[in-house]
């Protein structure tokens, strides 16, 4: 594949994954998370579903093993079903502005991670890296006040939008340890996501009314959740820079914020951009240090 191709892919990804706050809020306006995240995790599944098929990949999505069948479980249960539970209530409490870029310190999260789980150590510039990224998570809860008040408005909001950057990670992790392909293990993940959700629905919800609200839920699915994810997996597959590929996705949260000001018609906090390069400066010191093996 030409090397412009893929970059095309990658930039694909980030202008879907940049709209993702805006069409959870607009969706956010007519039904609870929990519809929001039924609706997304199913259509993504048909859709991926139908990627497999076109692939003629359907073979090795129906002769998984029985431990193959436990990890895909484990990581659904963690991404898409945890993960987007914890970040969709986190958008129903605060502004996208808010909610989206402090989802982004999810690859700090997975330095902290490496550490116990994948017998990674921490260097100095590591620690360094991750206090500039946590300062950046200071001023953006300070929602436009003063970044060493005391108060923080919807504590709750910011520490489950933070939590969803754990989760994430977290699944990175499982993800990495299994050698599947992608794209079936993306599959199964979706399928197990869309069961757990389904039970959350029933125990916790019901289901959402039929109404406009509806287009940015199925819009979720089918973009942010399948067409993103198939569109960064070909760049990555077919790249021999992963890193510079990698670090094209922090243009998104910078997007995503332009879309929630003219689409949304929130009115941006100082503080949210200020946060933003913090924690996006923080991890690009990280990645790009010397002798860095994560």
């Amino acid at each position: 594949m030409k090397k412009r191709t893929v970059y095309l892919y990658a930039l694909t990804a980030i202008l879907l994954w940049s709209t993702a706050g805006t069409a959870f809020k607009l969706a956010l306006q007519g039904m609870d998370f929990i519809q929001l995240l039924f609706i997304a995790s199913s259509i993504a599944w048909i859709a991926l579903l139908t990627v497999v098929a076109l692939k003629k990949r359907t073979r090795d999505l129906f002769s998984q093993t029985a431990s193959g069948i436990a990890r895909s479980a484990i990581a659904g249960f963690l991404n898409p079903f945890l993960f987007y539970m914890v970040l969709l209530k986190a958008y129903s409490l605060l502004p996208a502005q808010i909610a989206q870029p402090l989802n982004y310190t999810w690859p700090v999260m997975l330095v902290l991670l490496s550490v116990p789980f994948l017998g990674q150590k921490l260097r100095w510039i590591d620690l360094a890296a991750i206090l500039i990224s946590f300062a950046g998570v200071l001023v953006i809860s300070s929602q436009g006040q003063n970044p060493f008040q005391t108060k923080v408005n919807e504590p709750f909001g910011i520490l489950l939008a933070i939590g969803s950057s754990v989760i994430w990670a977290s699944f990175w992790i499982v993800n990495v340890r299994d050698k599947r392909p992608e794209i079936i293990k993306l599959t199964l993940n979706f399928f197990f996501g869309s069961l757990f959700t389904g039970i959350a629905l029933l125990v916790f919800s019901g289901p959402p009314s039929i109404t406009l609200h509806f287009l940015p839920a199925i819009y979720v699915g089918l973009t942010e959740m399948a067409i993103a994810f198939v569109c960064w997996l070909t760049a990555l597959e077919n790249t021999r820079n992963n890193a510079a590929i990698s670090n094209m996705v922090f243009i998104a949260p910078f997007i995503a914020l332009c879309l929630i000001h003219l689409i949304l018609g929130e009115r941006i906090y100082w503080t949210t951009p200020a946060g933003l390069i913090f924690i996006v400066g923080g991890i690009l010191i990280q990645q790009l240090s010397p002798k860095n093996e994560s």
